[in-house]
């Protein structure tokens, strides 16, 4: 019979030893560090090589870009890391993909590392693991949840979505939280439970689990009366402090096959132009002043609508919605730098010049938000006296 083994020790003051899988760029580390961690990313790993790019002109390391499906139980020994934080492809869960899951070639490299966990000498004592709504009812998430329970861990799961949090942003998001025995979660009543509510992170009662923890916001939207307001988050303002825009992430950045990258100092290549409003104009999500969905600019927010992946558009009180008077209005994405806002990545971050527009969209699209990181690794790592 195997000897049981407990979790990793260390000094109270020495960091905690990070993995950090399907990096990207960055947006885990950065939890990290507005979580207050004492934290070391011994190492990263991402097999994207513009992402790695990314990462390693704000953190000065270029993380392992080899296939994770060659790691063995003893290279993961090798690192003594205490905790792995995972984000993996969500390719195979999202509502507009083929939906294979465990089935899809890109859920290979996860369920690899998490079969390896029994196999390690000193297996992690923390996981974290980040995706998209729709993995806590698939397969994958199935063998995740026995493989972790049949090497000692106990898991709380969340789905959160940055408007909890007080950013004007709706994107919902999948989070499982894994600790190994003996470790604990202050909440204890909330274990292998899917929340979704923020209040576990900051409620101080280990005790006492709320009504309606356990439940969906019953509507989103109205959570946007208690978000900061919309002008903090752009680079560029209007004069009359009104602004249109769409967020583009990974799912449409073909869209930006009209916009010229060559000065991307300007304004003007941000407006859409006036044939994708026609293309668009059926399918976008407009939302006018008299709906009960408030349009104002200071209240209005990203949100994932049909037919898009990723688009807004918000108007001025006087337009009703009609293509010629959106193209008037000067219907434009967000900038870069702005959807980094609302991903609550620090202002230090940058890209590198050699990343493309429509790059630069992508890898953000593919990123997370640090202000719904932050406080769920806050909550992970045990809080040194």
């Amino acid at each position: 019979m195997e000897e049981k083994r407990g979790p990793l020790l260390k000094q109270e003051e020495e960091p905690w030893r990070v993995l950090e899988f399907y990096s990207g760029i960055g947006g885990m580390r950065y939890s990290l560090m507005k979580a207050g961690i004492n934290a070391k990313v011994v190492e990263a790993f991402d097999i994207n090589d513009k992402a790695n790019d990314v990462y390693e002109h704000n953190f000065g390391h270029r993380p392992y870009q080899g296939n994770i499906e060659t790691l063995t139980a003893a290279d993961l020994d090798n690192y003594g890391a205490h905790t792995w934080l995972l984000s993996p492809p969500c390719q195979p869960y999202t509502r507009q993909g083929l939906q294979k899951q465990s089935g899809d070639a890109r859920a290979v490299s996860f369920l690899k590392i998490l079969e390896l966990i029994p196999h390690t000498k000193q297996p992690p004592n923390m996981l974290f693991v980040e995706n998209v709504v729709g993995f806590e009812t698939s397969d994958t998430r199935a063998k995740m949840i026995e493989i972790l329970a049949s090497s000692e861990y106990i898991t709380q799961e969340f789905i959160l979505s940055p408007l909890q949090f007080g950013v004007p942003y709706s994107r919902p998001r999948y989070f499982c939280l894994a600790k190994r025995k003996p470790l604990s979660f202050q909440h204890g009543v909330c274990n292998n439970k899917l929340l979704w509510s923020p209040s576990p992170l900051f409620e101080h009662n280990e005790n006492t689990v709320s009504d309606g923890w356990d439940q969906p916001p019953s509507n989103w939207d109205t959570l946007i009366h208690s978000c900061e307001p919309i002008e903090r988050f752009l680079e560029f303002k209007s004069s009359s402090d009104q602004v249109t825009g769409t967020d583009v992430s990974a799912d449409c950045s073909g869209a930006l096959e009209n916009i010229d990258e060559r000065n991307l100092n300007t304004m003007s290549q941000y407006v859409v132009p006036l044939s994708l409003i026609e293309r668009w104009e059926s399918a976008m999500d407009v939302v006018y002043p008299d709906s009960k969905r408030c349009c104002c600019f200071t209240k209005s927010y990203y949100r994932y609508v049909k037919g898009t992946g990723s688009l807004l558009a918000t108007i001025q009180p006087n337009i009703k919605g009609k293509a010629s008077s959106l193209k008037k209005q000067g219907l434009r994405y967000f900038t870069p730098r702005e959807v980094a806002n609302l991903h609550s990545f620090p202002d230090d971050f940058q890209f590198p010049e050699a990343i493309s527009l429509r790059q630069c969209y992508a890898l953000l699209g593919n990123s997370l938000s640090v202000a719904v990181v932050a406080p769920l690794l806050h909550y992970l790592f045990p809080q040194q006296s």
